[in-house]
């Protein structure tokens, strides 16, 4: 399916296409180019057919400035996405990029207040994985200072700063 898909994108018109550019920000200057193409010949004749609409491209290309040398290195890739209905390229782009911008921030969050990524736990995971973030989305609704130190004082407060935490609106 992968070949097709890739086929499918290369040989065929796009349905929809938008191109943004983010310039100069952290030393990166990034192209997204994304593009809706019908997915009906890729999955034609498979279990996929009646599931998948549309085939999202997006194409990214880099040029990230190395201090050092004074030069700017290029790098590029594409990702595909499968959807289950067509969506308009603009929709598709900002559907793309809030999912990352969401994914990126409650990780890096997990990985560095809740040392996740170091975990040792091997015996159901995911049930930790879920307390962590039901510990997660409290901290961060009561957010007053950073997540690090709010959960330093939730811990040495004990059972009165949990008291004195909201749960809800």
């Amino acid at each position: 399916m992968c070949c097709k898909v890739d086929a499918v994108c290369n040989d065929a018109k796009p349905l929809s296409a938008v191109q943004t550019i983010e310039g100069k920000k952290r030393n990166r200057h990034e192209t997204r180019t994304v593009a809706v193409f019908d997915a009906r010949p890729a999955v034609r004749g498979t279990e996929w057919q009646p599931h998948v609409k549309a085939i999202i491209a997006v194409e990214r290309r880099v040029l990230t400035f190395k201090p050092a040398t004074g030069l700017w290195k290029s790098s590029s890739e594409c990702a595909f996405y499968l959807s289950n209905r067509h969506v308009p390229a603009e929709q598709a782009a900002d559907a793309i990029r809030k999912h990352w911008g969401i994914e990126n921030k409650q990780h890096y969050t997990r990985d560095v207040t809740f040392h996740e990524d170091a975990s040792r736990i091997r015996c159901a995971p995911g049930i930790f994985a879920r307390l962590r973030s039901f510990a997660y989305n409290i901290l961060r609704f009561n957010q007053s200072d950073t997540m690090a130190q709010d959960r330093y004082a939730a811990a040495l407060g004990g059972i009165e700063a949990l008291n004195k935490m909201k749960y809800f609106k």
